[in-house]
C-alpha cells in the first residue's frame, strides 16, 4: 500500500492510515481518531462473511479466506473495551495488516485517509487505566491533527500477543551460543520496554554489555556518552547497534542516517529489528545504512546475523 517514492530514507516521517472508531456515550456518539503505519497495511476491504471460532476471545469476530489465506479478524472496539453503536456496524471496514510475519484483519468503523506525520511530532503514550480512559498499553504514541484533535497510534502488536499468535523465541538464543563469547557494548534502541528486555537478554547471553535508549534521539545522546568514554576507539568497544524502526521523536531510519553521517560513528554496524515485515521497509533499512533487517523476534535469525556482523567487523 506504500508508495515507494513517497518517503525518503532518513526523513524522520511516517505515513499513517487514519481510521475511526465510534463510541456510544450518554451524550451521543464519540468519534475516536486512530492510526496505523501504512507499512503494516496490506489492503482495506469491506466487511467479509466471517466464520466464527468457538472458544476464542470475545474480540475475535471470526476468520475468513482471502485469496487462499485464512485470516483472523479482530473487532477493535471490543478489544479496547469500547461500546460501539449499532449504526457504526453498517459501514465497517477491515484493515488487513501484516507485521511480525503475521496476517490479521482489524474491524474499524471508517478508514479516512493517509496522513504523513513527522516522528518529532509524535509523543510517547503515557495513559493510565481508569474510568473513561483507554488502556495505555494499547497506545504507542499520540499526535495532534487539525481542529486540535488527537490521533492515537494503536499498538496492534499487543493484539497478536493477546491472541497467543506471537511468542518470542528468545530462549532459543541460549541454545545457539557456541564456545565463542562476544564482548564489548551493544546499544539497543526501542520504545517498547518489552522489546528492549527481549533483545537485551539475548545480547547478554551472547556476552555483550547492553546500553538502552527509548528512541533515536536518546540513542544519539547515548552515543555521545560512549564516545566520551572511549574517544576515537569507540568502534572497538561499541560492537553493534540494534534499532527499532517505529519510535516517537526520532525513528530508526533517521537515527541511522545521523550515525552514518558522523565520522566518529559511521563504522559501527547497525541492525534494524522491527515488527514491520514488508520488503520495502527492509530495502529502506539497508539504504539507511543497516547491515541487516530483522523481524521481531526470531532468535535464530537474530543470533546468526548479529554474530556474523560483529565477527566481520572485528577481523
Amino acid at each position: 500500500m506504500t508508495n515507494e517514492n513517497s518517503l525518503k530514507v532518513g526523513s524522520n516521517e511516517m505515513e499513517l492510515v487514519d481510521f475511526r472508531i465510534l463510541k456510544e456515550e450518554k451524550s451521543g456518539i464519540y468519534e475516536g481518531v486512530y492510526g496505523i503505519n501504512v507499512s503494516k497495511v496490506r489492503e482495506i476491504i469491506k466487511m467479509p462473511s466471517l466464520t466464527e471460532l468457538p472458544g476464542t476471545p470475545e474480540f475475535i469476530e471470526g476468520i475468513f479466506d482471502l485469496r487462499d489465506v485464512v485470516i483472523p479478524v479482530v473487532n477493535l472496539s471490543k478489544w479496547m473495551g469500547i461500546k460501539e453503536p449499532e449504526i457504526a456496524k453498517k459501514n465497517s471496514r477491515v484493515i488487513i495488516t501484516e507485521f511480525n510475519n503475521i496476517l490479521i484483519g482489524f474491524i474499524v468503523h471508517e478508514a479516512k485517509r493517509i496522513r504523513r506525520i513527522n516522528w518529532a511530532d509524535i509523543e510517547p503514550a503515557s495513559f493510565a487505566n481508569g474510568a473513561g480512559k483507554l488502556d495505555g498499553s494499547k497506545i504507542t504514541g499520540v499526535t495532534k491533527i487539525e481542529d486540535d484533535s488527537v490521533l492515537l497510534i494503536l499498538d496492534l502488536e499487543s493484539v497478536v500477543q493477546d491472541l497467543g499468535l506471537y511468542e518470542p523465541d528468545v530462549e532459543e538464543v541460549s541454545l545457539k551460543v557456541d564456545d565463542t563469547n562476544f564482548s564489548g557494548i551493544a546499544l539497543v534502541l526501542d520504545d517498547s520496554l518489552t522489546a528492549r528486555k527481549i533483545v537485551k537478554e539475548a545480547l547478554i547471553k551472547m556476552g555483550f554489555t547492553v546500553v538502552e535508549a527509548i528512541d533515536g534521539q536518546e540513542g544519539l545522546e547515548k552515543l555521545e556518552e560512549i564516545y566520551k568514554m572511549y574517544g576515537n576507539d569507540i568502534s572497538n568497544n561499541l560492537k553493534i547497534i540494534i534499532s527499532d524502526v517505529e519510535m516517537p521523536r526520532m525513528d530508526g531510519f533517521h537515527f541511522a542516517a545521523n550515525v552514518k553521517d558522523d565520522d566518529r560513528f559511521k563504522k559501527i554496524p547497525i541492525v534494524f529489528n522491527s515488527s514491520i515485515s514488508d520488503h520495502f521497509s527492509e530495502s529502506r533499512g539497508i539504504e539507511a545504512g543497516g547491515e541487516a533487517y530483522l523481524v521481531k523476534f526470531q532468535a535464530n535469525s537474530f543470533y546468526k546475523e548479529v554474530s556474523r556482523i560483529v565477527r566481520e567487523h572485528t577481523r
